[in-house]
Parts: structure tokens; sequence; C-alpha cells
């Protein structure tokens, strides 16, 4: 009995020592880890700071070149029928769309929702336009189609709702 009481004499102290130790230790190196991946969020952060902003800013150029107001004006050019105005306007939103393809990666899901239905809403608009303009018209007859029509919307454009979303999501994120 004397010998198990010395036993727990020298045991019970030195387990004291290693529990304080071992908690003191792993504490130790989990505030570390925390730190650690805390840092590297933070270079990873400010690496990719730059590309989210960029790619903000490219989406943001998007939806401004596909408003009907300037996209008409820059397509039109003499000479071209109705229908050539079409198949223009609706080819080159579908081109600067898909330039614009990889800048998904660093908008929300969101954003770039309200982006493809902007482009949508506007190839529809450019189409319905067509519709109430003979083809072998004058393209300035489309052009003034597709300028009446977005002047007498009751509803705002779908691009000036995601400028709008993706204005105030720069904001809550800068």
């Amino acid at each position: 009995m004397d010998g198990l009481i010395e036993i727990l004499k020298i045991f019970l102290p030195a387990a004291a020592v290693f529990a304080a130790a071992f908690f003191t230790v792993h504490r130790f190196l989990d505030s570390e880890q925390k730190r650690r991946d805390h840092e590297l969020k933070k270079s990873v952060q400010s690496a990719i700071t730059p590309l989210k902003l960029g790619a903000y800013e490219r989406v943001v150029i998007f939806l401004e070149r596909i408003h009907p107001d300037t996209l008409v004006v820059r397509v039109n050019k003499h000479g071209m029928t109705a229908q050539q105005l079409q198949i223009e306007l609706v080819k080159t939103i579908k081109t600067e769309y898909e330039h614009n393809l990889s800048q998904q990666i660093y908008i929300s899901h969101n954003a770039w929702e309200l982006v493809k239905t902007a482009k949508e809403e506007i190839i529809k608009l450019i189409n319905i336009s067509a519709t109430k303009v003979a083809h072998e018209n004058s393209s300035t007859e489309l052009a003034m189609m597709v300028l009446n029509i977005t002047a007498n919307l009751d509803k705002r454009l779908p691009n000036d709702v995601a400028l709008e979303y993706i204005k105030k999501e720069i904001s809550q994120i800068f």
C-alpha cells in the first residue's frame, strides 16, 4: 500500500504537469495555425482583390456597351438594312458577352445572373423591334424602333438594374 501511495505521489504531479503542458502547447499550436491561416487568407485576398475589381469594371463596361442607346449608335452603319442591323446588334452583344464570360469567376452569382438576364432581355428587345420593321427597310428605321421601345418602357432596362446591383455590391465589398 505504501508503494502505491509513493507511485501516486510521483504519478499525479507528473500527470498534472503533462496535462498542463499538453493543453498549453495545444492552445499555442491552435493559435499559431489560426494566425497562419489568417495571414494566408490576407495574402490571397490582396492578390484577388485587384482581379475582382477588374472583373466588376469589365462587367460594368459590358452593361454600358449593350445599352440600346449606345449599341444602336455604335453598330448602325450607313447603307445597312434593318435585318443586317438586327443581325449585327445581336452578334455584337453575344461577342461582347463571350469576351467577358470569365468575369463570372470573380463576381457574385446574383450579379452574374443579372448580367445574363440583361443580355437576353436586350436581345429580346432588339428582336421584338425587328418584327415591327420590314427586313429590307433602312437600318435607321430599326434603330429608331429600338430607341422608341426603349424610351417607352414602363420599367427600367435590365442592364440598368444589373448596374445598380453591381454598384451596390461593390460598395459593400470595398
